[in-house]
């Protein structure tokens, strides 16, 4: 199998205040009413039309901070070492990141969204509208993460583990 590489543009900037990994927030769920802005290329605009119908957006960015990749992490709420794809950790070999967060407002190319849980400057690579009812799964499985019941996921805070 011959390895193949693909060519993404960036289409923006994501701002937020996490300059540094420690301390920021591992998920958006512990990211609440935490600030921050997307600052979109000009020519991409005319994309954000009826954005602003939608509460919440789906954030695909690159782990811009990220040097080398993992296969096996210790992930933070757990111990023992999993296989990166068993886990959330920004170790990935494709650097993406993923997250769920809330429209405040757009003011042209701007747009305010609350629950962030990326470092400041992450390029962004994608917008998708959330849509519970497509993006929803109940009675799934967790994995190891089963085990996990009474963690305090507002306030699970990221180390230098992924540094």
């Amino acid at each position: 199998m011959s390895e193949k590489s693909i060519n993404l543009d960036i289409i923006g900037s994501i701002k937020t205040p996490w300059v540094t990994p420690e301390n920021m927030p591992i998920q958006p769920t512990g990211a609440k009413t935490v600030k921050g802005t997307i600052v979109l290329n000009e020519n991409y605009v005319n994309g954000l039309k009826n954005l602003e119908e939608f509460s919440h957006i789906i954030l695909i960015y690159q782990l811009h901070l990220i040097k080398e990749p993992q296969l096996e992490v210790i992930p933070f709420m757990d111990t023992e070492p999993k296989g990166i794809f068993a886990t959330r950790s920004p170790k990935r070999p494709n650097k993406l990141g993923i997250s769920i967060v809330e429209i405040e407002r757009i003011d042209e190319n701007k747009i305010h969204i609350l629950d962030v849980d990326m470092m400041n400057n992450s390029p962004l690579l994608d917008i998708k509208p959330f849509f519970e009812d497509f993006d929803n799964r109940f009675n799934t499985k967790k994995g190891w993460l089963a085990k996990k019941t009474n963690i305090d996921k507002e306030n699970f805070k990221s180390d230098k583990r992924f540094k």
